[in-house]
């Protein structure tokens, strides 16, 4: 879903060049008596939020709206940002947060401010309806396409040879399904959620296994902005509490999120465990 070699070069370089500005805490858009949340994303990412006839719409679009309303905010501007245009667009304080299914890792931690893990996610393949893949091992002598420079085709690189599989490697997700199509590759792999809404949309094919990893999206802050991420993650923990993240996922993807997934999971403290910027303490939650 997103490049991720490319994506850690962009955000370090932008990081370079935005420092002065970020040391110069340049007023944040969430202090503008207007009301109003600006966030960004790129709208490029289906179903988390793609343009429709009347404006943004998807997962993402749904529950940035509700996180939104619930922090208070009369209205939620949501920015189309291609995603090497979020973190000058963030730093530059054009908005206030990233609403992109943005994976956390290490690296981007200690840069960014993340919310507590809001989407789980991991490798999704895919295959011809009623082709078997049970397991890991079944690449075996198979030929695997990808998404050029993408986090699954770092994942390929580093695991061909380890179950013994060929890569094909494409421009764009939809090549790589159609080498599945036409018998080119055996299964495509990408993010699990946009496996899921790629089979739902085409009866020919099905996501055949989901490789939970450890992977998790969540929304991205300026470092300095503890006080806005702390009051986003109290109202993602709300709507968590209340049912909401998992009713959106069932309405976009088509079926009911696994147990024990981020979408339902509360977590302690504000941001993710483990990573840098996480603040362990407790707090209580007053939802409306």
């Amino acid at each position: 879903m997103q490049m991720m070699k490319l994506y850690g070069a962009v955000l370090s370089a932008v990081l370079v060049m935005v420092s002065g500005t970020v040391r110069g805490a340049a007023p944040s858009p969430s202090s503008s008596p207007s009301g109003t949340l600006t966030v960004g994303s790129d709208f490029g990412v289906a179903p988390w939020i793609v343009r429709g006839r009347d404006g943004p719409e998807g997962f993402g679009v749904d529950l940035i709206r509700a996180v939104a309303r619930d922090m208070g905010y009369g209205a939620v501007d949501i920015e189309d940002i291609n995603f090497s245009g979020l973190f000058p667009a963030l730093f530059s304080a054009r908005i206030d947060m990233t609403v992109n299914p943005l994976n956390i890792t290490r690296e981007r931690s200690e840069r960014l401010l993340f919310s507590e893990p809001i989407f789980a996610t991991g490798n999704g393949f895919i295959v011809l309806k009623g082709e078997r893949m049970a397991g890991l091992e079944d690449l075996r002598g198979k030929i695997l396409a990808v998404n050029r420079g993408t986090l699954s085709d770092i994942w390929a690189a580093q695991n061909q040879n380890r179950y013994g599989f060929t890569v094909q490697r494409y421009e764009t997700f939809p090549d790589s399904v159609l080498a599945v199509l036409t018998g080119r590759a055996f299964t495509a792999l990408n993010e699990i959620p946009t496996t899921i809404y790629a089979a739902s949309r085409n009866p020919l094919i099905e996501v055949a296994y989901r490789d939970f990893d450890g992977r998790n999206f969540a929304y991205a802050f300026r470092r300095g902005d503890v006080a806005l991420r702390d009051r986003a993650e109290r109202a993602i923990e709300c709507l968590k509490r209340k049912g909401v993240l998992a009713r959106l996922y069932t309405r976009w993807y088509g079926s009911a999120p696994p147990k024990d997934n981020p979408l339902t999971t509360i977590y302690p403290g504000f941001g993710p465990p483990g990573f840098s910027g996480y603040d362990a303490r407790p707090h209580d939650l007053n939802c409306r």
